[in-house]
């Protein structure tokens, strides 16, 4: 069967679909069902730290002010916040060393206990049952940092064993109040004082340290 030139031409715009052609130079197929690219490969590189720098900001506040809605804000996990809020409190601490080497030892035993301490009470937390992830629960822990972080600056600053200790039995119930309404809510109700018990004890024991500056 001969076609005729028309036919055929009507048989390929058919074939192809409307959507598929553009109204450009001839030969041009344009793919609509593509996304747009919405990545952040082509954007400044200032405007994505300032972006970062402003989530990290929202989630600090709503740790340090416990808001009603710190849930939902901290559930859009990442570390950026955790890392900067440890490698703060162990560049803190790591100042009353005195020696060199001692410093030194300061900041990597506080940058270890902070990390492997957040694990263990997420590893406790995902074994009893929690419906938490193990980054999303690293991320609230982290954040939870804060108060003490704040506590650690102002002993340095002030260096009263009564102002030190008064300062870091606050931090230490502000970081606990703020880190176990969130995790407390993630776990089964029979056994939400076992994950919530290593949690004050982690807060504790960093409070401690904050405090023996």
């Amino acid at each position: 069967v001969i076609m005729s030139v028309s036919e055929l031409s009507e048989l390929n715009t058919g074939a192809i679909g409307p959507d598929l052609i553009d109204d450009g130079p001839i030969g041009t197929i344009h793919d609509h069902s593509r996304p747009e690219n919405t990545g952040t490969l082509d954007e400044p590189v200032s405007t994505t730290i300032l972006r970062d720098l402003n989530r990290v900001w929202i989630k600090m506040k709503h740790v340090l002010l416990i808001s009603s809605s710190e849930n939902k804000k901290l559930a859009d996990w990442d570390l950026w916040g955790p890392l900067f809020l440890c490698l703060l409190l162990s560049i803190t601490l790591s100042q009353g060393g005195g020696h060199e080497n001692q410093a030194a030892l300061i900041f990597a035993i506080v940058f270890v206990l902070v990390w492997c301490g957040a694990g263990i009470v997420t590893l406790n937390a995902v074994l009893l049952g929690g419906t938490i992830s193990f980054l999303q629960s690293i991320c609230v822990l982290g954040y939870c940092l804060a108060p003490l972080n704040l506590a650690s600056i102002i002993c340095r600053a002030v260096n009263h064993k009564v102002v030190n200790a008064v300062v870091c039995l606050f931090a230490f119930a502000w970081s606990t109040r703020a880190s176990v309404g969130f995790m407390a809510a993630l776990l089964p109700p029979e056994r939400k004082l076992l994950g919530v018990y290593p949690v004050c004890l982690f807060y504790l024991t960093i409070g401690w340290l904050v405090m023996m500056q």
